[in-house]
């Protein structure tokens, strides 16, 4: 048995499948702030026997939420003579230029946290001053008495030379064996000494809060019986080890929406679609990403809280390209101070939820406004649901300011969110320059569904798949990961100049580094893969593209190939190219896999008589353009492989709605994929 749980801002998810291809799935609410207790209760709720559980993977929300909410340690940084303020001083270009009232974001560690420490390592890796261990110790001092509970130590240049980073880390613990510490190099050895030092100090500021998460997890998994292998969801698609994700626990900042991303693209391989627009609509918020020809994009550009007019925190680390809003099903709607209707980013959660949940929830939100539309039906919550208090929360919160009824404000409260996560979808398309003609769309999260239809249509994607359990994808995404390690290291090179053994000899030492890593984990060599990426740019430039590459050795052929797919790659993002200006080479990428066993798509029994047999009820719902339509509701059980229906239709689960607009038409494909086609626009 392989169990997959993801922990979401409403609900905790759980997809498992058996050796005989048995498949188990649930979902139960989350449960803050003991999150681990949410898990248990849906291993539990499953009916998944935990003794016969062979591996466990695990997708959380306890990393972003430590850092949004301000909920991590008291935190150190120990930095290089003359960098005490690198925190502080950022970078000068920010979001909003002409913001007239612009404030910098306030750093996680305060100034009289940030030591100096003498010592300088120069651009190429040579030691310039020799670490001074004495003021290490007088630091430390100082940290002790403070209260201080992390450490983070990040010393100029240490991505060329990393000594003196490992003998102040190693004296630390010598000094002070019971605080958490992490040394820049652990996390990342790419240059830019504002962005590493942020990554570091971040990953210092939530490591108690993850051993201590992972440590009661580990325990309440014990107690249960379940022994198998445990892994986390990593924000760069694949998994690692518990115990290393106590020691570089920023690499799950997006741990949960990440593997839905993954699962979209193992569909669409499987399904004959390479160009796939992800889309997932949980309880909180709404994340979209674009995969292009069957990759996954990954960044190490990412930033927290960023927006339009404030910068965030940038984290360094591999992360999934991923443009997320606060859009949800429990997403409140509010009018703001101007007398305009807004949906999020303020969301209900699991507690209260929406006024629909009977858990004492007053504020309107969008699972409410798609209730009284007809898109969802009060028989599939699993309590009695009060209609009259849901209409009456809508009509008094949003109706009477525009001097609507109930149900014509609950649509406008769906046209706000569909607009919000409407413009997400542009920002990783057509923003991009991607024409989504060219694009599949994969929905799913609980609203995922309920959505996609109406936004294909407005996008112009030709294609929406709805997945099998859609509700808990994200879950079922995990069990389609391997274990993946990212190994990046600067090295700026004119490739006119480099030598070839010189960049040979460095790719070598990165695939040893994924080999030792993989033998501590139990991982053979022979289910090691690997890929190649090196972030290239023109001469000149500052930043980069990053360029997949052949594997090594490089030769003079493969150079020339090199350089050639790096002009195609920059014409693709920025429309031209400089073929007579010398290229350079600034980080070498080697993502490394660690390959585990995988469940089986399983296909579907055939429609068996007519589609009439699967509807349920035929009732009025509400659409965009179209207004009340009597639709009939099919039951997503009864449609067999090849069932084939025409909108205005909803095909329900117990979990999810998937609708279905008029014009629209609707098939189940051989694997219980609910597939929507519109037509296109030219």
């Amino acid at each position: 048995m392989r169990v997959a749980t993801d922990i979401g801002g409403t609900f905790t998810d759980l997809v498992a499948v058996g050796k005989g291809g048995e498949v188990y799935l649930a979902k139960s609410h989350t449960t803050p702030p003991n999150f681990e207790e949410g898990v248990i209760h849906v291993i539990e709720k499953s009916g998944v026997d935990p003794r016969g559980v062979e591996a466990f993977i695990h997708g959380t929300t306890t990393i972003i939420n430590a850092l949004t909410e301000r909920k991590g340690a008291k935190t150190a940084l120990l930095t290089t003579k003359g960098f005490r303020d690198v925190l502080e001083i950022a970078r000068c270009n920010r979001p909003d230029l002409f913001n007239l009232v612009f404030a910098k974001p306030r750093p996680f560690i305060p100034r009289y946290l940030r030591r100096e420490v003498a010592e300088r390592v120069a651009f190429d890796g040579s030691v310039l001053t020799p670490l001074c261990e004495r003021d290490v110790e007088e630091a430390v001092a100082f940290f002790k008495a403070e209260g201080v509970e992390a450490v983070a130590v990040c010393y100029i240049n240490s991505y060329a030379n990393d000594a003196h980073e490992r003998q102040t880390v190693a004296l630390v613990k010598k000094l002070w064996p019971e605080v958490f510490v992490t040394s820049s190099i652990e996390v990342t050895k790419e240059w830019r000494e504002y962005e590493r030092t942020s990554t570091v100090a971040l990953n210092s500021y939530v490591m108690p809060v993850a051993a201590s998460y992972i440590n009661n997890l580990e325990s309440r998994l014990d107690e249960i019986g379940c022994a198998g292998e445990r892994y986390i969801m990593q924000s760069n698609g694949g998994t690692t080890t518990f115990a290393q994700a106590r020691r570089t626990p920023i690499n799950m900042v997006e741990s949960g929406p990440v593997a839905g991303v993954f699962g979209a693209a193992i569909l669409g391989q499987a399904v004959g679609e390479k160009n796939i627009i992800a889309f997932d609509v949980g309880g909180t918020t709404a994340k979209c990403s674009l995969i292009d020809d069957g990759e996954v994009k990954v960044t190490t550009e990412y930033r927290i809280e960023r927006t339009d007019s404030y910068a965030g925190y940038p984290i360094m680390a591999p992360v999934v390209d991923i443009v997320e809003i606060g859009n949800g099903g429990g997403s409140i709607a509010w009018i703001d101070e101007a007398g305009s209707l807004k949906v999020g980013p303020q969301s209900a959660g699991a507690l209260p939820g929406p006024v629909a949940y009977g858990k004492g929830g007053t504020e309107p939100t969008t699972t409410d406004a798609c209730l009284l539309t007809g898109r969802l039906s009060a028989k599939n919550f699993d309590n009695e649901v009060d209609l009259e208090r849901v209409r009456r929360a809508v009509r008094e919160k949003v109706g009477d300011a525009f001097g609507m009824t109930a149900e014509e404000a609950a649509m406008s409260i769906i046209r706000v969110a569909d607009s919000n996560m409407f413009n997400a979808l542009k920002l990783i398309s057509v923003r991009r320059g991607y024409d989504p003609r060219d694009f599949a769309m994969v929905a799913f999260g609980g609203g995922g569904p309920m959505h996609c239809a109406y936004l294909a249509r407005e996008l112009n994607v030709r294609k929406v798949i709805v997945p099998v359990a859609a509700s808990v994808f994200s879950a079922w995404g995990m069990l389609m990961t391997d274990l993946r390690h990212d190994y990046i290291q600067t090295k700026i090179c004119r490739m006119n100049e480099v030598a070839l053994s010189e960049l040979n000899a460095m790719w070598d030492g990165l695939v040893s580094q994924a080999r030792a890593q993989f033998a501590q984990e139990g991982v053979p060599d022979g289910q090691i893969v690997y890929s190649f990426i090196a972030d290239m740019r023109y001469m000149g430039q500052e930043h980069t593209v990053k360029v997949h590459v052949p594997p090594v050795p490089w030769t003079d052929e493969v150079k020339a190939e090199i350089v050639a797919r790096f002009h195609e790659t920059h014409k693709h993002f920025y429309t031209y190219r400089l073929p007579d200006t010398p290229t350079e080479i600034v980080n070498l990428h080697l993502v490394a896999y660690g390959r585990l066993q995988k469940p089986e798509l399983h296909r579907i029994d055939p429609q068996r008589g007519p589609v009439s047999g699967a509807v349920k009820e035929t009732r009025p719902v509400y659409f965009t353009d179209e207004g009340w339509q009597d639709t009939p509701i099919y039951d997503r059980e009864k449609l067999g492989a090849g069932a084939a229906v025409s909108g205005p239709a909803i095909v329900e689960e117990v979990t999810a709605s998937t609708v279905v607009c008029p014009g629209q038409s609707l098939t189940v494909d051989g694997y219980g994929n609910l597939i929507i086609e519109t037509e296109v626009r030219e």
